[in-house]
């Protein structure tokens, strides 16, 4: 191991989450369960992750128990006869001695009910909206909300009952929770809208729910972010003190984590500052954060790009590590160059970066 990367493979313990190094296998959706069930190509791809040294693998989203909440039949579930699947891989990645949290989602209105298992039921959301003035879905109810509140919850209680060790809740990137966080999809006038503050009722309630679930002790994590896929250059909070009063109420309701999304790790996220969101998160909450988005990646391409195929040269570490040692963040998330290099982990601590390989989108065909 290189002492300019010795923050990387440092531990870190939050609960009972003992992490072996700071390096977090991002989620990524791979669409490879058929029927939403997780089989042995599944648990293969997380036990090669695992055994190539990575600290905490977060898996891909896998849906909670909701009929609007798949937006593809391959997509994993995470109820039913699914959660079989998932116990085999929780099986094989402790066998490896990894860590493993599965990222428990709900596509909301980003879902096309003509494209899967339930095309009679109609996309959810907050007012209906996929992106700002286009209703095109089933506004909900208050007691249908308080029901997804409880499928959240449930899928953090069988987490924990599966073996788990942690779990994590996607509140990004434009999908059911994040369109209550947004004001351009969320319209509502009672308590599930309003300000910021108050629009991000429905995910405080979800972590509050899901902490009763699963006691004080069991990790938990949010993933959060500004940008939407309707709509890259969004902003929940235009300010630190704005994005202060958006996240405590997290903190208050049991959230151990919190993982910050952003297209580019290293562009501040608030003017007068250089801190991301992930440095912003934990200066105002004082809870650990991780930071993601490009890293691994050269500085020109992207989250969006990379995954439309646009190939990536694996760039220098340097300013990540100077800024995991300066304390502005905790874990960093892995993504797209833990497809390429299911080892990341162990060729970085080894000082082996000749033998990265680039990301391209050919290591989507397969789940390898």
């Amino acid at each position: 191991m290189t002492d300019k990367n010795s923050v990387l493979f440092r531990p870190f313990d939050v609960k009972t989450l003992h992490m072996k190094n700071r390096i977090v296998m991002a989620p990524m959706t791979r669409d490879f369960s058929p029927k939403g069930v997780p089989g042995a190509n599944v648990v293969e791809y997380y036990r090669k992750r695992a055994a190539g040294g990575v600290g905490l693998i977060v898996t891909e989203g896998t849906t909670i128990d909701h009929p609007a909440a798949s937006g593809s039949d391959n997509y994993p579930r995470f109820h039913g006869d699914a959660l079989d699947g998932w116990a085999k891989v929780v099986e094989a990645v402790h066998a490896e001695g990894g860590l493993i949290a599965p990222q428990l989602w709900h596509l909301g209105m980003m879902r096309n009910p003509k494209q899967v298992f339930n095309p009679d039921v109609p996309s959810v959301g907050p007012s209906g909206l996929k992106v700002p003035g286009k209703r095109s879905g089933h506004t909900l109810t208050d007691s249908e909300i308080g029901d997804i509140i409880a499928a959240f919850a449930k899928g953090a209680a069988d987490a924990k009952r599966l073996g788990f060790d942690a779990a994590e809740f996607h509140g990004a990137h434009g999908y059911l929770i994040d369109q209550f966080f947004w004001d351009g999809t969320n319209e509502r006038t009672d308590k599930w809208g309003g300000d910021l503050v108050a629009r991000g009722r429905f995910g405080v309630e979800i972590v509050k729910a899901a902490r009763a679930a699963v006691g004080p002790d069991f990790p938990l994590i949010i993933r959060l972010s500004q940008w939407k896929q309707q709509d890259f250059t969004k902003r929940l909070a235009n300010s630190p003190a704005e994005w202060e009063a958006f996240v405590l109420p997290f903190v208050d309701a049991g959230i151990d984590i919190f993982h910050c999304s952003t297209r580019r790790f290293w562009e501040p996220e608030f003017e007068g500052s250089d801190l991301n969101l992930a440095g912003w998160t934990k200066k105002v909450t004082g809870k650990p954060t991780i930071t993601v988005g490009s890293v691994s990646l050269g500085g020109s391409d992207d989250f969006i790009a990379a995954f439309a195929g646009q190939g990536a040269e694996i760039a220098a570490i340097d300013s990540l590590v100077e800024r995991m040692e300066r304390g502005e963040f905790d874990l960093v998330a892995i993504g797209r160059a833990l497809l390429a290099n299911p080892d990341w982990s162990n060729v970085v601590k080894n000082g082996r970066f000749a033998d990265l390989k680039a990301y391209s989108k050919d290591v989507l065909v397969e789940l390898v």
